[in-house]
């Protein structure tokens, strides 16, 4: 996971769940405008005596060193060597501006041991003129990025049609559109741009992500609040047919026992080791009809995603051992995979590995085609164990980039088993030339969609699945964009997807979770305009 929400200076990679204030003063606006220039112009006049002679040349201003004197033009006179009231206004930063009555023919005393040098005079008074436009345009560039960010973060108004979907009781779940229903017949596999079942029925995956076993605590978030079974019929209620459920690596080797204040709600779990609670809530959610998906998200159990290199990967090993607090190669990775799935491969509803969350690198570092190869071999060891699961791939560039798949697709032992996954928020896009998607027009924003990935998917080459993307329930401007833009073209392609998240909280201090879909409760559905929305790409394009 991994903010549109927060200003240009606040941005970093939690932001994801938290909240910036929509209510930015504009008093800073006027700082940022007197200061800035203010500034630079001081600077300028610190810059401009780099261009002045020796010192002792300048004590001239204030008294005679008894040399001899010349005639010379004002325009081609050394660094002052005059008295202040011959010509004062010939000096200082603005004397390119101020010069012009002095051009006339005077007598100055000046050094004898310094002869005039023609060009210094032009060079030293044009030096803080440049500076002073460099500050001019500079601080208006600053104010343009402060008001154009200020205006991203003005709060959003929600429509019409939002207010009264929240007036409404949320309608039922779809009972076909779960694998439990009679309408599908397993396994399932990929065929062009859907996945299907064994009879070529689409099957969208209509998802939402359960965090918390990837992070500190090592455990599902909710289980402290209200059981399992219950959090997993209020999933299904809400219309959501399966569940991507994040582990970190961190949890598969030292597998603790699960602190009892964390279990209050599941009393029966209480004195379970972390990989138990785990198979545990699989079990609740595949009880109900929920599909679940696991996703190896982070090798060091946290928060993802940050700047950490011993996470940005499947391994580490080619790092420094003192730099990465749990240390794995490919073939560790590949083992804790083996490991967690093992306990699911006689669960049919567990239809699908998710290989690695967000693989990213420095500057682009992280290549396709690198992580391609090591994708087919860990989906090909997972085939091995059952070879009726999906294999998910997500994009590099923290899952943003699905672009190499068409010159170099990922090819399994299976045939049809493998989707690509996306990862698509409001801070999506930064550095990029069209910027961030919170603030692009919707022609702009479908056309980095399909140069990331939806080419897959229009033209009919992989299914792609949009494992991660949310919007905090009190947006801004530019939330708001980035999700009209977002749920209108996933309603265009009809297109699967995964909501971050269920969880109210965040697990570590029980911090506010603004993208949440459910109350602190655990059970009551927040129905505001991300509901609505999912509500309609859930029905959109049946068949």
């Amino acid at each position: 996971m991994e903010t549109g929400r927060c200003s240009l200076f606040q941005f970093h990679a939690e932001s994801a769940a938290g909240q910036c204030s929509p209510h930015i003063s504009q008093s800073p606006g006027i700082i940022v405008i007197v200061a800035a220039p203010l500034v630079l112009i001081i600077l300028s006049h610190i810059i401009s005596l780099t261009y002045l002679p020796s010192r002792p040349v300048r004590r001239t201003l204030s008294f005679s060193l008894g040399a001899a004197s010349i005639a010379v033009s004002a325009r081609q006179l050394p660094p002052p060597h005059h008295n202040h009231s011959t010509l004062a206004p010939c000096a200082g930063p603005f004397s390119a501006m101020l010069c012009l009555p002095c051009r006339k023919r005077i007598v100055l005393p000046i050094s004898a041991s310094s002869p005039p040098r023609p060009h210094a005079d032009y060079k030293r008074r044009r030096a803080p003129m440049l500076l002073f436009v460099f500050a001019v345009l500079l601080g208006a560039a600053v104010v343009y990025a402060y008001k154009a960010e200020a205006a991203l973060s003005a709060p959003w108004i929600p429509t019409a049609a939002a207010r009264l979907f929240a007036q409404r009781p949320l309608p039922p779940p779809l009972d076909d559109t779960f694998l439990s229903s009679p309408r599908y017949t397993l396994p399932l596999r990929t065929r062009g741009r859907d996945i299907v079942d064994a009879n070529g029925t689409r099957f969208k995956l209509a998802s939402v992500n359960w965090y918390g076993a990837s992070d500190e605590l090592f455990v599902p978030g909710g289980l402290d609040v209200r059981h399992r079974d219950d959090i997993a019929a209020t999933i299904r209620a809400m219309g959501f047919n399966s569940v991507r459920l994040p582990y970190s690596d961190e949890l598969v080797v030292a597998n603790p026992v699960i602190m009892p204040h964390l279990l209050s709600a599941n009393r029966d779990l209480v004195g379970g080791r972390a990989l138990d609670v785990l198979a545990a809530v699989v079990e609740a959610l595949t009880a109900r009809g929920v599909a679940v998906v696991v996703n190896n998200h982070i090798t060091s159990a946290a928060w993802c995603c940050g700047a950490d290199p011993c996470d940005a990967g499947w391994a580490n090993d080619h790092l420094p051992a003192m730099l990465c607090r749990v240390r794995q190669t490919e073939e560790d990775w590949i083992r804790h995979w083996e490991e967690v799935m093992a306990r699911f491969v006689n669960n049919s509803l567990v239809v699908g590995a998710d290989l690695r969350n967000e693989v990213r690198g420095v500057w682009g570092t992280m290549t396709w085609d690198r992580w391609a190869t090591a994708a087919e071999r860990a989906g090909n060891r997972l085939l091995k164990m059952n070879p009726d699961w999906l294999v998910i791939v997500g994009g590099t560039e923290s899952q943003n980039d699905l672009s190499g798949v068409g010159r170099r697709p990922v090819v399994l032992d299976v045939p049809d088993r493998v989707v690509y996954s996306a990862h698509v928020y409001s801070w999506s896009g930064w550095g990029s030339m069209g910027g961030r998607y919170a603030k692009r027009t919707y022609p702009s924003f479908v056309q980095a969609m399909r140069k990331n990935w939806a080419y897959l998917v229009e033209g009919g080459v992989a299914p792609v699945w949009v494992g991660e993307f949310g919007a905090p329930g009190r947006p801004g401007q530019g939330d708001a964009n980035y999700w009209q833009n977002l749920l209108r073209y996933l309603k265009a392609v009809d297109a699967d997807f995964g909501y971050w998240a269920i969880n109210p909280r965040k697990p570590k201090d029980n911090e506010e979770e603004t993208y949440s879909l459910l109350e602190d409760d655990w059970d009551t559905p927040v129905l505001d305009y991300r509901m609505k929305d999912m509500t309609e790409l859930i029905r959109a394009g049946r068949r």
